[in-house]
């Protein structure tokens, strides 16, 4: 699988999610064998306007790479000043212009799903950002704005002549956030429609349901989102899947706390402890779903203000799973 000339190891990428996707989750998921990651998503007005926060989002680890930068916005010029920016600052594998997200503060101000609504647009910034750097650039996209405007085969289209090297759809409306079933037809369609890679988007979340992406879509690769939290070794799953006809049994209790906690001892180390172990309560909450004791978990955890806590919590869920 290649974009360009940046190669992968697999066809699995771990998506971009605001929030979630920092340099912990992102390293933590490329030992578990994700080709390939992606930034939290970044303004492209607000780094260009030298945001301290937008800088911090987009450093990328040698751990991780190859990996690519995320850029959201409405302006052409902005994205492509913001881009050219980045390309010498960070040198990013690749450039992604984010076209999908449906949260009211991106979509609400005309940005992220909300070009969706405006295919001209979406075709301006592409070419704007394609012809500032030389850095290959990619474009995710959702299906349409709503069930009045599906507006993805389109929207495909003008980004690739406007220069892109690939396109991520996930198979939903901005309408439907993240309910419902993801539609693969209009991945399938957009894949039929294009020379350049289409990467395919939406409830991956084990081999039954990348086999079925796959295969229907006929999609180049597969990007995680949600499948991925607090299940990091999916792309180890996956990957045996796929390239041995193997399949890894799920990870015993004491080998999910044993992530948790080293995943968790990242995020203090890169981020300090007060507010590592207060992004710790939304991964934990995945780590230990479906766990006797993890409800317990999640109602402690929210009272914690050090590491050692967690730690021992999380062998009391041990004792409580053996």
């Amino acid at each position: 699988m290649n974009i360009k000339d940046v190669e992968f190891k697999n066809i699995f990428f771990l998506a971009p999610m605001a929030g979630v996707c920092d340099r912990a989750f992102r390293e933590l998921c490329v030992h578990f064998g994700a080709a390939y990651t992606v930034s939290e998503m970044v303004s492209a007005k607000g780094y260009t306007m030298n945001d301290k926060k937008s800088a911090e989002l987009l450093y990328l680890s040698p751990e991780e790479r190859p990996s690519g930068a995320q850029i959201f916005g409405t302006e052409p010029e902005v994205m492509a000043l913001a881009a050219e920016r980045i390309e010498k600052e960070f040198h990013p594998e690749i450039i992604d212009i984010n076209m999908g997200c449906p949260a009211p503060k991106v979509a609400g101000n005309g940005a992220g799903a909300a070009l969706m609504k405006n295919p001209q647009l979406c075709y301006e910034i592409t070419k704007a950002v394609s012809e500032a750097v030389k850095t290959p650039v990619t474009v995710k996209i959702r299906k349409g704005w709503d069930n009045e405007c599906l507006s993805a085969l389109e929207v495909a289209r003008l980004c690739e002549k406007g220069g892109a090297a690939a396109v991520t759809v996930h198979g939903r409306t901005r309408q439907e956030m993240y309910s419902g079933k993801a539609d693969l037809e209009i991945i399938k369609q957009i894949k039929s429609a294009l020379d350049i890679p289409v990467i395919g988007n939406g409830d991956v979340t084990d081999e039954q349901s990348a086999t079925r992406m796959l295969e229907y879509t006929n999609c180049d690769a597969v990007m995680i989102g949600r499948g991925a939290l607090g299940n990091p070794w999916i792309f180890q799953r996956l990957s045996a899947y796929f390239s041995e006809c193997r399949v890894i049994p799920e990870p015993s209790a004491a080998q999910k706390m044993a992530v948790m906690l080293s995943h968790i001892e990242k995020l203090i180390e890169y981020k300090g402890e007060y507010t590592g172990m207060r992004e710790a309560r939304h991964h934990a909450a995945y780590y230990t779903k479906g766990m006797r004791g993890g409800a317990q978990l999640r109602k402690e955890i929210g009272t914690f203000e050090h590491f050692e806590q967690l730690c021992e919590l999380a062998f009391r869920i041990v004792k409580e799973n053996e």
